[in-house]
C-alpha cells in the first residue's frame, strides 16, 4: 500500500512524516516520533493504555488510523511534562498518591485524567471513576488513583487561582 504524507502536531511541535493510511496512531507514535508513553495493551480500545488527547478529546490511539489524525493536535503522556522535565500536577499526584504500581496503565490513565479535568476540573470521587472507566488497571484497584485526580484538581484549581 502507498504511503501518504502526514502532518500532524504532536505535544506543540509541528510532525512530517510518511504512513500507510491503514498504520495505527499508536505505531506511528512510537514507531516512527519514538514516543513511546503510550502503550499498546489489549489493541481493542478494553484497556486505555494507549489513550492519548486528540483535537481536546481522549481517543485510544490503537485503533484510530494515522491517516485521521492528519492534521489533528496529538498529546501524549510526554506532553504533558513542562519545560526542564518538570512533571505535571496529575504526574506528580499520582507519584506523591501511589496512583501506580506496574505503571503500564499510567500514561493512559494521566492522560485521560487529563482530559477528565479540563472537561471538569472539580469532580467528585464517582465523577473521577465514571470518568477513567474505559482505562483499566490490574494493580491499584483504583482508590490511589481517584486520590490522585483529586490531589491533582486541588492542585490544578489552586495553580489557575494564583495565576488570576
Amino acid at each position: 500500500m502507498a504511503k501518504m504524507p502526514i502532518k500532524l502536531t504532536v505535544n506543540g511541535q509541528a510532525v512530517e512524516g510518511e504512513a500507510e493510511p491503514r498504520t495505527l496512531l499508536i505505531h506511528f507514535l512510537r514507531e516512527e516520533l519514538n514516543l513511546t508513553g503510550p502503550h499498546i495493551g489489549c489493541e481493542t480500545t478494553h484497556c486505555g493504555a494507549c489513550t492519548v488527547d486528540m483535537d481536546g478529546k481522549s481517543v485510544k490511539s490503537c485503533t484510530v488510523f494515522v491517516a485521521q489524525a492528519n492534521g489533528k493536535e496529538v498529546t501524549t503522556i510526554e506532553g504533558l511534562t513542562g519545560d526542564g522535565g518538570v512533571m505535571h500536577p496529575l504526574q506528580e499526584a499520582f507519584r506523591e498518591h501511589h496512583g501506580l504500581q506496574c505503571g503500564f496503565c499510567t500514561p493512559g490513565m494521566i492522560t485521560r485524567a487529563y482530559r477528565l479535568l479540563q472537561e471538569n476540573p472539580n469532580p467528585t470521587d464517582e465523577e473521577v471513576r465514571l470518568g477513567i472507566s474505559g482505562n483499566l488497571c490490574r494493580c491499584t484497584g483504583y482508590q490511589n488513583i481517584v486520590k490522585a485526580v483529586q490531589a491533582a484538581a486541588k492542585e490544578m484549581a489552586g495553580t489557575k487561582e494564583a495565576a488570576e
